[in-house]
């Protein structure tokens, strides 16, 4: 998430807000339990996996950042790719004895004119939640529909146990859910404060006991972070890490990466690397961290403040992280709202695919953590317009010289809305000047590597799973057909149409009907609406 609720600083009842604080703010209280959301229903949804599909005369697009090629058929047997065959020269007929075999109780699918790529991951997806009011069906069909078929949850706001408990099930396919992989926020469900560099390597070696693949932290006293670091590296588990204003002046991206953390959220504890004439953030006198417009005015002046490139400093940090192997996740899409607010509050999805409880949360408000539109004007929508240019500069620049860059959106705050956020991550990986191939690339290949899981997902290669987004438009030409939504298009008609949208989302094997899912939260959010006596979603202040 972004940042966190100021409500959780002034309850006398710790919830889950309060937990996640108490580890951005580095205070010495102990985090407490953390109430759940409902676990998934069980499957009800997919055919497969077969002993063998084999998908036809597709154009496939590898994720490797290798251009598409075609007619290709994919052979899957049960949930692994077995082989990708070029059947043919594009736009010429195919020659039936070029194509594999169908075997007895085999399934297949024509799949002639569309386009195949593999799943997404994102690196940054919060499985809802109390505080969100949503379900974790609403989240996952969300997201399965939107062809994500790997999501990282930082932080498990659910609860480790509740979390870990989905990913197993998710990879049992017992649920309708993309791969899960869980980390655990720093302290979460450890009793009393973390004081002692040993109770920081106890803690990690717990949360590994109850599922835990990495830690997410925002910050903490740096000898005792330093260990979990360490611990995390002995056990082999991965990091983010969204290096929060209150412990930042000590411990920015330099300091992380060199203990050892993998990947880092957004861009904070980036620019504070990369001060050269002073060492904390320019804030006005009046600055309160707790008053969220206050927080993320001024986190939108931040980059004007980092050396630019070219200079000395600037080179020394893009080349120290480049040598660790660092990651970054930027997630572009959680802050649009900060430079085009009516765009993000008006998007045409929020309609149908919005939960009530989602928007209720969005609608400016000093309690609920992101909605610190109190006051957003002009000045301040220049100000982030100028940050992301120089944020998506330095993101570009570091892809270019070799670094990883990934996928991850955060949705679930600040308009918006699970899937949505993702593909529009996509379009703003491509106004940063990603080519459309890198930025594909960026979004499965490139995730599946910062998680560890390259030798399984990420790219459609023999002896991977099958986890797959079948197409009827070609993404690379408009990443806008990954929408739920679609395209709009002039027909031969004269009449606009709708195109685009994913077909079928492959996961493990598991051919989904993504219009079907869709359908079946346009059911959930519609329900809920008619309960609520809602029948359009009004304005603020209207």
């Amino acid at each position: 998430m972004p940042a966190l609720s100021a409500r959780a600083a002034a309850t006398s009842s710790p919830g889950p807000a309060m937990t996640r604080l108490l580890a951005l703010i580095s205070l010495l209280l102990a985090p407490v339990a953390q109430a759940a959301i409902p676990a998934a229903p069980d499957r009800d949804e997919g055919e497969g996996p077969y002993p063998q599909l084999v998908l036809r005369g597709a154009t496939v697009i590898t994720g490797t950042g290798a251009p598409a090629y075609g007619p290709v058929d994919i052979v899957i047997e049960g949930n692994r790719i077995v082989q990708v065959a070029i059947v043919g020269s594009a736009n010429a007929p195919i020659d039936p004895k070029n194509r594999p075999a169908l075997k007895p109780g085999g399934r297949e699918l024509d799949l002639t004119g569309q386009y195949v790529m593999p799943g997404l991951v994102d690196m940054h997806g919060h499985i809802g939640g109390d505080e969100q009011g949503v379900t974790a069906e609403y989240v996952y069909k969300l997201w399965l529909a939107h062809g994500i078929t790997s999501v990282r949850d930082p932080g498990c706001g659910n609860g480790i146990e509740w979390c870990a408990s989905e990913a197993r099930r998710s990879a049992a396919n017992a649920i309708t859910a993309p791969r899960l992989f869980p980390y655990a926020f720093f302290g979460m469900g450890h009793e009393g404060p973390i004081t002692t560099t040993d109770q920081a390597r106890r803690w990690v070696r717990d949360m590994k006991a109850k599922g835990a693949l990495g830690m997410k932290c925002f910050g903490y006293r740096p000898e005792i972070l330093a260990a979990a670091f360490d611990e995390l590296r002995k056990q082999g588990m991965g990091s983010a890490c969204h290096h929060a204003q209150l412990d930042v002046a000590r411990v920015n991206v330099l300091t992380t990466a060199r203990w050892g953390l993998t990947t880092m959220e957004h861009w904070y504890g980036l620019p504070e690397a990369l001060f050269d004439g002073q060492t904390v953030q320019q804030y006005p006198a009046g600055y309160n961290y707790m008053d969220e417009q206050h927080r993320f005015g001024e986190a939108g002046r931040l980059w004007a403040q980092a050396s630019e490139k070219g200079s000395e400093r600037y080179e020394a940090v893009i080349t120290e992280l480049l040598e660790l192997g660092f990651t970054l996740d930027p997630t572009f899409t959680i802050y649009q709202a900060t430079r085009d607010l009516m765009r993000a509050r008006t998007a045409e999805y929020h309609d149908e695919y919005t939960h009530p409880a989602l928007w209720n949360f969005f609608t400016p408000s000093r309690d609920n953590h992101g909605s610190f539109f109190f006051d957003w004007g002009s000045e301040e929508e220049a100000a982030w317009k100028d940050n992301y240019r120089r944020w998506m500069a330095f993101v570009n620049d570091y892809k270019n010289r070799g670094g990883r860059v990934t996928v991850g959106s955060d949705s679930g705050y600040i308009y918006k809305t699970y899937g949505f956020g993702t593909i529009e991550e996509l379009e703003l990986l491509r106004e940063a000047g990603f080519h459309p191939l890198e930025v594909l690339r960026a979004a499965t290949l490139s995730g599946a590597e910062a998680l560890g899981a390259q030798d399984r997902i990420g790219s459609i290669e023999p002896g991977k799973l099958a986890d797959l987004v079948v197409l009827g438009e070609n993404p690379l030409a408009n990443l806008k057909v990954l929408y739920a939504t679609g395209h709009i298009r002039l027909g031969a008609d004269g009449q606009p149409r709708r195109v685009g949208g994913v077909r079928y989302t492959i996961k493990d094997g598991i051919v989904y009907d993504a219009p079907a899912l869709l359908e079946d939260v346009r059911r959930i959010v519609a329900d809920e609406k008619a309960k609520r006596g809602i029948t359009r979603y009004a304005q603020p202040g209207r």
